[in-house]
Formats: C-alpha cells, sequence, structure tokens
C-alpha cells in the first residue's frame, strides 16, 4: 500500500486502480501447522521449487482471474490490467499471467519464482494469450530465502516457453526490495499501462 501512496503523492500512475488482495489464513507446513497467510501451502524451504501444493496454486490462481474478470466486466480491458506481487505473491502472479485465458497487460515477480514448474505447459492455454506480454523479475543476488539461483532458472524456463522476461538483478539485497528494484518496476509498469491521456484512448 505504501508503494502505491508513494507512486500517488509523485503523480504517478493517476489513472491505475491498485489492488491489494489479502492471501487466506491457512495451515502452512513448514510453520508446524500453524495458520497463516499464504497463497498456498510450502512443505519445505529447502527447495521452494520442488514443494508444489498443487490445489492451493490452483485456487489461488482462480482467484486472481477472479479479479481481473471482475476488473474487465466493469469496462477496463484485459491489456490495461498487470498482476504482480512480491516473493508468494509474486510467484502466483506469474503463474497467473503464464496461464491467464486473458491477454494481460503485463506481469511481474519480484523476488518470486515458477510455481509448478514440471508441468506448467499443461496449464498454458494453446492460443497462448500472453506470449507477447512482457514480463518483469527483479531478485536479490542474496535471498536467503527465495534462492537468487530460483530465480533465475524462472527466468531461463519462462524464456524457454517463448515469453520475453526482463530479469534484473540487484547486488546484495536480500528477502526483500530496494529503491533501485523499486524505480525498475516503476519504469516497466509505465511502459505497460501509459496515461491514457498520451497513449490515444483508440488504442485502450
Amino acid at each position: 500500500m505504501p508503494l502505491a501512496q508513494n507512486w500517488r503523492r509523485r503523480g504517478k500512475f493517476e489513472e491505475v486502480a491498485f489492488i491489494f488482495p489479502n492471501a487466506p489464513t491457512i495451515p502452512i507446513t513448514v510453520n508446524f501447522q500453524m495458520k497463516m497467510p499464504g497463497w498456498y501451502d510450502i512443505t519445505t524451504f529447502n527447495d521452494l521449487q520442488a514443494a508444489h501444493d498443487e490445489v492451493g496454486i490452483l485456487r489461488s490462481r482462480d482467484y486472481f482471474n477472479s479479479l481481473v474478470a471482475e476488473e474487465v466486466a466493469k469496462g477496463i480491458p484485459s491489456t490495461r490490467i498487470v498482476v504482480g506481487g512480491f516473493s508468494q505473491g509474486g510467484a502466483m502472479s506469474l503463474f497467473t499471467g503464464v496461464t491467464s485465458p486473458l491477454k494481460l497487460g503485463g506481469f511481474f515477480g519480484l523476488s518470486a519464482y515458477l510455481l509448478l514448474h514440471h508441468k506448467i505447459k499443461d496449464f498454458v492455454p494453446a492460443s497462448l494469450p500472453n506470449k507477447d506480454t512482457p514480463v518483469f523479475m527483479g531478485h536479490g543476488n542474496a535471498d536467503p530465502t527465495v534462492r537468487y539461483a530460483w530465480g533465475q532458472q524462472t527466468a531461463a524456463a519462462l524464456r524457454e516457453l517463448g515469453y520475453g522476461v526482463d530479469f534484473r538483478t540487484y547486488q546484495g539485497l536480500q528477502h526483500s526490495a530496494d529503491p533501485e528494484e523499486i524505480d525498475d518496476l516503476e519504469k516497466y509498469l509505465l511502459a505497460r499501462l501509459p496515461p491514457l491521456g498520451e497513449a490515444g484512448v483508440s488504442k485502450a
């Protein structure tokens, strides 16, 4: 929320509505089954890419898609919608973007990784609506939680599938974000969601 407020104070994205969904409270295996906010269960921190709560991931993906559908129903073109997030939210955003049945304006993941990477092709629509949709990824090379290598591997996997990924590395950054990364994200969003006054209403 503070990020969106900061952009508002600087006169950025004045035509954009920011939606920040809250993850449901679910039992998390690595937290001794104690309940905490999570888009899906995590069974181990040793290799997040090997721990796939497929039911939880697909449930959250469907919820993300429902949020997109609600905006489209209000008259917002899907190409003016960007899905993104940090950590679990970033992982869900990448998965949602790749598997979305609608053409999106963009999708990004910060300190994120590709969910269900071993069978991702099974979930990608045959029409490939987002194959030409630019993807942004940012990752600190000192991240002890979502390893930097996982981010690199995710970018490589998406590129292998034909997606254009702008993967940015942030030196010394752990599992967090920093001003340089936020600046890069801002540039990405400005390119994906230009003010309608400049882009022309006919393009929206």
